[in-house]
């Protein structure tokens, strides 16, 4: 678990109250169809310099809540706010504020990780100047070669790529990073350094990073808290100690995520 850099007081970095998210299911009853309800209800306040982690099956509503967060979706009840900004009246500042790592990042496979990192950075209104040092201190810092900063997308690891998806989060200066499922698929070797590059932007930047993660001993290392939702509820949080104390007898945080959810994190679909 890394230390907190939180300061007493500050505007959250996220506030999320009574949030409701459903969508038109496939299923029909009576000829019409029957909603799906990704977020139920859901109230949680993520502070400054955090590192939090959101845990759940698949189909929970993890992966829309973050969606929420980041713009892509409205609530269709309740409020999400980004430091102090609501995501609905105030989504440019929020978008600027944040950015955001999915599982499967997008790429032009071809082109090599300085083009695509330069093409990201007029998307961002940066300065070719300004684009290219930023590219070069990022990706040499994550260790990448020369030959390999310029080798096209499809020659590198998967490792290797989700480090220039997350290069490219960084170029903005976020000061909130959503990181959704950044591991899933990586061999152990490219996992370790992704979870070494989350933990040393955060103990070197105080970055906020909102991370969603099927790897409990992974939650347990990096999140200063943890919150388990389920069928679109929260339905524990608080730091890896606390979550277990609350369930007598259990001794790993799986064990926790068991007893309170009560099945395998396949059993539902991804709310994907």
């Amino acid at each position: 678990m890394i230390a907190q850099v939180t300061t007493a007081g500050a505007v959250p970095a996220i506030e999320v109250r009574e949030v409701h998210k459903r969508f038109a299911g496939d299923r029909k009853r009576n000829g019409r169809r029957k909603p799906f309800i990704a977020v139920n209800g859901v109230s949680l306040r993520v502070e400054q310099g955090e590192v939090f982690g959101l845990l759940g099956a698949n189909g929970s509503g993890k992966s829309t809540l973050i969606r929420l967060i980041s713009t892509l979706l409205y609530p269709d009840a309740g409020s999400v706010s980004v430091f102090g900004h609501d995501v609905v009246r105030d989504q440019r500042t929020v978008r600027r504020l944040l950015n955001r790592v999915s599982v499967e990042a997008s790429f032009f496979k071809k082109l090599s990780a300085i083009e695509n990192l330069m093409y990201a950075g007029r998307l961002y209104n940066l300065s070719g100047r300004e684009t290219r040092e930023r590219v070069v201190e990022l990706l040499t810092q994550l260790g990448f070669s020369k030959a390999k900063i310029r080798a096209p997308l499809e020659e590198l690891s998967r490792g290797m790529q989700q480090k220039v998806a997350i290069s490219r989060a960084l170029m903005t200066r976020p000061k909130l990073l959503l990181l959704d499922e950044p591991t899933t698929g990586l061999d152990p070797r490219s996992k370790r350094d992704v979870q070494e590059l989350i933990a040393n932007l955060h103990a070197q930047h105080g970055v906020t990073c909102v991370l969603t993660t099927h790897d409990m001993d992974e939650a347990e290392r990096l999140c200063d808290r943890i919150s388990i939702i389920d069928r679109g509820r929260i339905v524990a949080l608080g730091t890896v100690e606390e979550l277990k104390a609350a369930q007598d007898g259990v001794q790993t945080l799986e064990d926790v995520f068991f007893e309170l959810v009560g099945r395998a994190w396949g059993d539902e679909e991804d709310d994907e």
